[in-house]
């Protein structure tokens, strides 16, 4: 049911708090126990007005993050007839809660909206005043409390900022470091592979007498160029945008060698290229290699979920296969995989589990 509402738009995500207020405020026990100024202000029998009042209040709250603005100022309309209507509801409560809101995620015209905010108070609080004797302390009392609200909810917003900022750099840090790390297999897949060309190709000039030694040599020299090409396109499909192919393509390539892999992936990837994809794709990659190497042959499920914060990835066998490789493995590769989802911001774990092995990373992908 979370992970349903956290797909929903975020008018969905919000609507139940804003039907939860409005249902409360209609309770009969709950009225005329709201926010009240002034005790002169005549009181209205509670009837379909009130009702309309209370929808004006507290629905706006479902596009309280989407439309910040547009919820405050509906929200204020409607508490303003509260108060002047004399229904005092609880109801009320939904204009701190909406310039809550509005510090936190209103992006643009900021200032605009605090200043026309300050206006529309004063000018509530003066018509409050000849509708009946107002006391200016509490108005000024509640005017604190509303713009600590604004404040409390700017200062969430400078946080989530710095946070966002944060992931960028990491992002970016890891972009730059994976650049570096296949610059490196650039120049080992070319320095070996055409060293050996040349090699080859030297000894072919000495072979001229003898066609069958010149024949193999020269086909050696043909199948070196073929893997060079083939590697180096290999990294240079890291670099493109279409990973979600390049990790099919991998788990294809387990199945060859004999890995029953079963893919499932859900969502679809936002991060950009060289970043988060890349380390998912290795996560994947050292996984599936050690699931040939340690349980050879068994049913092994690679798990993919996209989320909006974070790439979440577990792989596992269920124990059924056969090792294949030595004993007392180095780690080197673990450790990296770990180095590397660490710098993202994620955690990574690999382990045995009950009736086979696996391993699970949650890069951080760049937030929206």
């Amino acid at each position: 049911m979370i992970g349903f509402l956290r797909r929903c738009d975020v008018t969905v995500r919000d609507l139940p708090f804003a039907l939860l207020l409005f249902a409360l405020a209609l309770v009969p026990a709950w009225h005329r126990h709201g926010t009240r100024f002034s005790d002169l202000v005549p009181e209205q029998p509670f009837d379909w007005l009130g009702v309309l009042v209370i929808a004006l209040e507290c629905l706006p709250l479902a596009v309280r993050r989407k439309l910040p603005a547009l919820a405050l100022s509906l929200v204020a309309v409607g508490f303003a007839f509260d108060q002047l209507l004399g229904f005092h509801t609880i109801g009320g409560t939904a204009l701190a809660v909406a310039l809550f809101s509005a510090g936190a995620h209103q992006a643009a015209h900021r200032r605009a909206v605090m200043i026309g905010a300050s206006l529309a108070y004063v000018g509530f609080a003066v018509v409050l005043d000849r509708v009946g004797p107002t006391g200016v302390g509490d108005l000024v009392f509640f005017y604190i409390v509303l713009a600590a609200m604004w404040g409390i909810g700017s200062a969430l917003r400078r946080s989530r900022q710095a946070e966002t900022q944060r992931r960028q750099q990491l992002e970016e840090a890891a972009r730059a470091a994976e650049r570096i790390r296949i610059a490196r297999e650039l120049h080992d897949v070319v320095t070996h592979h055409v060293t050996a060309m040349v090699v080859q190709a030297e000894a072919a000039r000495y072979l001229t007498a003898a066609p069958d030694r010149l024949d193999t040599t020269l086909t050696a020299v043909t199948d070196t160029g073929r893997q060079a090409i083939t590697e180096l396109r290999h990294l240079l499909d890291l670099l493109n945008p279409g990973h979600g192919g390049e990790l099919r393509a991998l788990v294809e390539q387990s199945r060859r060698a004999g890995q029953p892999v079963e893919l499932i992936e859900e969502g679809s990837s936002t991060a950009p290229p060289g970043g988060a994809d890349v380390t998912v794709y290795r996560v994947a990659q050292e996984a599936l290699t050690n699931a040939l190497k340690y349980d050879h042959g068994a049913r092994t499920t690679l798990t993919v979920r996209y989320g909006t914060q974070e790439i979440d990835v577990r792989i596992s066998t269920d124990g059924s296969g056969t090792s294949t490789a030595s004993p007392g493995g180095s780690g080197r590769g673990l450790a990296g995989l770990a180095e590397r989802v660490g710098t993202l911001g994620g955690d990574f774990s690999a382990g045995p589990q009950t009736g086979g092995a696996g391993s699970s990373s949650r890069p951080a992908s760049p937030s929206g």
